[in-house]
């Protein structure tokens, strides 16, 4: 099984519970392609870098997971007809050195997880990326040229 991570942004303007609703279905769909939930990081709602659908915020949520390689067209093919995901990204993991990246990452998020909810959690560290060799990188605006014009 290879290690992904699928990041996607939902539409701020939907409610708490459409927003389970909407992560819930990609979990879904994971979970019925036999992969493996290994962490959901729920990062909320964060300004983007810029207007996409005539939206300048959005809810982001990082699923981490492992799965066989055809799980990835799936899910990809779910978020691309969802009119409530404006944007999304899967990375693959595939060397021993992006695979150990890869365990810090689900480590990391699992330990904020476990903190207590009174404690505030800062990010402003900045965060240093390792150079990424042989990483397959699937980026989709599902806006449509009209809408960017």
């Amino acid at each position: 099984m290879n290690c992904y991570e699928t990041l996607f942004v939902a539409q701020p303007t939907l409610t708490p519970e459409e927003t389970k609703a909407q992560i819930q279905k990609i979990l879904d769909v994971i979970v019925a392609q036999n992969g493996e939930i290994l962490v959901v990081d729920d990062m909320g709602t964060r300004k983007l870098a810029y207007e996409v659908k005539k939206h300048k915020r959005g809810y982001y949520t990082v699923v981490y997971y492992k799965a066989q390689g055809g799980v990835i067209a799936e899910i990809e093919r779910n978020l691309r007809i969802n009119e409530n995901i404006i944007k999304f990204l899967s990375v693959k993991y595939t060397n021993q050195k992006e695979v150990a990246h890869f365990n810090n990452l689900v480590a990391s998020v699992g330990k904020k997880r476990e903190t207590p909810k009174e404690t505030p959690i800062v990010h402003e560290e900045p965060q240093h990326e390792e150079p990424q060799t042989e990483t397959t990188v699937s980026v989709q605006d599902t806006s449509t040229q009209e809408e960017q014009a």
